[in-house]
């Protein structure tokens, strides 16, 4: 017990075996709920960050990722822990796309170094910007860790 204990703070970014699991939701356009082995997980999208659900382009956001991966089997690769203790991983489609990766290139997430098929994510992040597509289309898109900043404060020094 304590050698597992002092692996979950030496180790805290363990990577786990791919697998096979079914998508039940999209609860944003990063985060789905999968089910495998008879259990729930809620997933991050490795690599990147889409909108909340109250900014604009989130819900356009959850509504593609729904389209890609909603109700189906996908693969679930190189799942590790984040620095905030959330399972995050790669979700592959059946046809081999990576769904971040796919999000990132219709202007639907802000790359967080991310890579997929060889290539980085801030690269088809210039091209969707360049192109003006989807959150690119705004002049001036609030990525979502500037937009949940402020709200952050506001509750900490309130009574």
């Amino acid at each position: 017990m304590l050698l597992g204990l002092s692996l979950g703070v030496v180790a805290p970014t363990l990577v786990y075996a791919d697998y096979t699991a079914k998508v039940e939701a999209v609860l944003e356009g990063d985060r789905l709920m999968v089910y495998h082995n008879g259990r729930r997980d809620t997933i991050v999208l490795k690599g990147i960050d889409c909108p909340d659900l109250k900014q604009p382009y989130g819900k356009k956001a959850r509504q593609v990722t729904a389209a890609y991966v909603g109700n189906r089997d996908v693969t679930v690769r190189a799942v590790q822990r984040d620095r905030q203790g959330r399972l995050a991983a790669e979700v592959i489609l059946q046809d081999g796309r990576n769904v971040a990766y796919e999000l990132v290139r219709e202007g639907l997430a802000w790359s967080r170094d991310g890579w997929a098929e060889g290539r980085s994510f801030n690269d088809e992040e210039e091209l969707a910007r360049a192109a003006r597509v989807g959150l690119w289309a705004d002049r001036n898109p609030v990525p979502p860790w500037k937009w949940k900043a402020p709200r952050k404060a506001s509750r900490k020094f309130s009574n």
